[in-house]
């Protein structure tokens, strides 16, 4: 039966050191909290261990490696501590729950182990969680540090509970949107791609005989095909290069500020884009406000988190006047990406001092139009795809009829 080395502390706080006999490191977490134990480390002993294990024992470390849990794995982690620590449970007694659920190497058990072992170390959690931007963006750690502040730490985390839901819907609702119009364009490419590389060039044959009497739209028909079979695996890797090329362009900052314009702007997908984005930061930044982070702070963090280099720019702009003594609405009214609606809703948060309702009121409207806008993109999207496809799907079966009766014609004049 393996060993396992562990640190720990005991319910009074003395660290001790030893070891355990355990089938697994699941049985040996749980054989230290028999002994009223809080494991700090628990790793297998690599005396009887060969490379193979000793990969998995760097596995195990949490500090070396970047760990990364998802929007919906970070949601579930939230939503378990809160529900932990209005149960009753200590913060390191929570942490070392949720790190001991779970498969052994899944990113959220490794995220809070490490969290507990900061823990036990004497760091704050806000600390603990800004060692880990990928799981915990500005955001998260900021509101944290307001609940520790404030000593309001469950009430903080529901709140967070409640953005992530949020967020997690507005997603979900675009990526359904999204779904039935991608599986239709997919199919469509695909059945045109097999019927240009093997079906039309079945039909050539027949139709050699009749050189160039063949009709014009079967004469097209059959060199697009010829071309494709000749030169698709070319233009397929054209097209992979060229994606490649955009990807690293988009990646750079002038790239990415064009790319975050033009889907501002873009038809059908600018109203879900532009209300998907104005909602998300109303209600960051309401989330922020209502628990004590001050303006320029929230700005900043909102600046981060937004996701758009054409918005985050107009939130640097309006963060560095707000350090002048002006007003958010107003630098946000002048970059001109922000629509009037939403600047004068928020100039009315502004003299009546309830900024947040603002807010909140402001993500309300804007996910409401989002939702109207996904409606429409839907609604004009299906019928575009289909007449699009069908489109070219009927010019193929046309040519390939008029050909058809060509050849039939001959034989029956002959």
């Amino acid at each position: 039966m393996p060993n396992f080395n562990y640190r720990a502390r005991s319910k009074d706080g003395k660290k001790s050191e030893g070891s355990v006999s355990a089938p697994d490191r699941r049985a040996a977490l749980a054989e230290l909290e028999r002994q009223g134990l809080i494991p700090i480390s628990v790793t297998e002993s690599l005396k009887k261990r060969g490379s193979g294990a000793a990969k998995s024992f760097w596995k195990l470390q949490i500090g070396g490696a970047k760990l990364k849990m998802k929007a919906l794995e970070v949601l579930l982690f939230t939503s378990e501590l809160s529900d932990l620590l209005e149960a009753g449970m200590t913060l390191g007694a929570a942490l070392n729950c949720l790190a001991n659920q779970g498969d052994d190497g899944a990113a959220s058990g490794r995220v809070a182990a490490d969290l507990r072992d900061r823990i036990m170390r004497g760091e704050q959690l806000s600390d603990a969680m800004a060692a880990h931007p990928e799981s915990f963006p500005p955001l998260y750690s900021n509101m944290i540090r307001a609940g520790e502040a404030s000593g309001a730490m469950i009430e903080i985390l529901r709140r967070l509970v409640e953005h992530y839901e949020r967020s997690e819907s507005m997603r979900s609702r675009i990526k359904s949107a999204m779904a039935y119009p991608m599986i239709v364009l997919i199919f469509g490419v695909v059945t045109i791609a097999f019927a240009m590389v093997k079906v039309i060039p079945q039909f050539s044959k027949i139709f050699e005989s009749l050189g160039d009497s063949l009709p014009l739209p079967t004469q097209i028909l059959v060199s697009s095909s010829d071309f494709m079979v000749r030169y698709g695996v070319f233009v397929l890797g054209a097209i992979i290069f060229g994606i490649v090329l955009f990807r690293r362009h988009i990646n750079t900052k002038e790239g990415r500020f064009w790319w975050d314009g033009l889907r501002l702007r873009a038809p059908l997908v600018k109203g879900i884009i532009a209300s998907g984005a104005f909602s998300s930061l109303a209600y960051t930044m309401r989330t922020l406000l209502a628990n004590g982070v001050n303006v320029l702070h929230a700005l900043r963090i909102a600046e981060e988190t937004c996701g758009n280099a054409v918005i985050a720019g107009a939130l640097r702009n309006a963060r560095e006047r707000v350090t002048d003594g002006t007003t958010i609405s107003g630098p946000l009214a002048g970059s001109n990406v922000f629509p009037k609606m939403m600047t004068d809703m928020m100039s009315i948060g502004e003299q009546s001092g309830d900024m947040p309702r603002s807010l909140n009121n402001i993500g309300k409207r804007y996910e409401r139009e989002m939702d109207r806008n996904i409606t429409i993109f839907t609604n004009a999207l299906e019928p575009l795809l289909i007449v699009g496809i069908g489109s070219i799907v009927g010019f193929v079966a046309i040519s390939i009829l008029m050909a058809v009766f060509k050849v039939t014609s001959s034989l029956g004049a002959g």
